[in-house]
């Protein structure tokens, strides 16, 4: 069979075709990655250490000849692992620039009859588009509201019309809270946050508006790129509103279940900004299991911080929209009634 080289635009339209294999390292792939793509390793941590040294002390030949050395005895187990792995035998591979590893690997499965589209310039070109992308200009509408105002719900409704949005949270693994990483997968590097936040700015139309929820500069430990949280900032704002009892019990739902200890570390992280007898209270209304109390306690820190951030937002580009008591589909509706205050009229995605 026969190897081909592609470019990165080739490789958008191929991807959904074919099974993308990442021939780096191991610690280079958990690092960062081509979302979805799969690690097999040509050379793995310490032998990529070997021949990196090697080829700045000796040169390219020398590099090459032990890479060969080390890694030629495993030819045979990593082509049997790919064929375990990829037996309909066609595969998008990639290396850090698109040379010797990603090379190797094709040359090796070509032989036992794989068809190969290989990355031209590799994950580094990847990279640099990732990276511009999360730069761009978009065309936001921020959805803001204090916490336990249902925001991620909403955004998912909204998506469900047909309306592009942004899960900021989603992609960070992480709700924006001191309590926001409880139940939820590790977070990503920061490049591979950009990565996964890039897939999601590649599958929007730029000339649309795109709905993202009202976010700190940093969720988790993550920062978010400077151009799009000032970009936020600038855009259009729907601020809504809920009662702090369909707040509370909102938050109930989604966190009552959680183990305590890890709901004690959270109120303890915050224990300066709260002060001493708040988080003596809050950390005695979790022990007992009175959700709704800790909960309240909680919403006085968070809702002060609610309106610091708010006060940020460029000045007559705010709508309030109290949406006490409605259901999420009414929600829903009043929200794309009130984009049409910024955007013009809105129209079904179906018309």
């Amino acid at each position: 069979m026969a190897e081909q080289l592609i470019t990165l635009d080739e490789f958008w339209s191929l991807r959904d075709q074919f099974p993308v294999i990442d021939a780096r390292s191991e610690k280079e792939f958990d690092q960062s990655h081509i979302p979805g793509s799969i690690n097999i390793p040509i050379l793995n941590n310490t032998e990529r250490i070997q021949v990196g040294t090697l080829y700045k002390e000796r040169g390219p030949e020398e590099a090459t000849i032990k890479g060969f050395e080390l890694v030629g005895p495993r030819f045979h187990l990593i082509i049997k692992d790919t064929v375990k792995h990829f037996p309909e035998k066609k595969v998008i591979i990639y290396c850090w620039r698109g040379g010797m590893r990603s090379h190797i690997l094709a040359w090796l499965l070509t032989m036992v009859g794989f068809d190969i589209f290989r990355l031209k310039g590799g994950y580094k070109t990847y990279r640099t588009y990732s990276f511009d992308l999360v730069r761009k200009d978009w065309n936001l509408i921020v959805l803001g509201g204090k916490t336990g105002t249902g925001k991620t719900r909403l955004l998912k409704k909204l998506q469900e019309t047909g309306e592009q949005i942004i899960d900021l949270e989603g992609l960070a693994n992480h709700k924006g809270s001191s309590f926001g990483a409880i139940g939820q997968p590790a977070q990503p590097s920061v490049e591979q946050f950009e990565n996964e936040f890039a897939e999601t700015l590649h599958k929007l139309d730029p000339k649309k508006s795109s709905w993202v929820e009202n976010e700190s500069r940093k969720i988790g430990r993550l920062i978010l790129p400077d151009n799009f949280y000032h970009q936020m900032l600038a855009s259009p704002l729907i601020d809504i509103y809920r009662t702090e009892q369909e707040r509370i019990n909102l938050i109930v739902e989604e966190y009552a279940g959680l183990p305590s200890d890890e709901l004690i570390l959270a109120v303890l992280r915050i224990k300066k900004r709260l002060g001493g007898l708040r988080t003596s209270e809050a950390i005695q209304a979790i022990v007992e299991g009175n959700h709704e109390a800790w909960i309240s306690n909680m919403l006085v820190y968070y809702d002060k911080a609610y309106n610091f951030d708010l006060d940020k937002h460029e000045s007559g580009k705010t709508i309030q929209l109290d949406l006490s008591g409605i259901d999420e589909e009414t929600s829903t509706k009043k929200l794309l009634e009130a984009k049409s205050q910024f955007h013009g009229k809105h129209t079904d995605s179906t018309d």
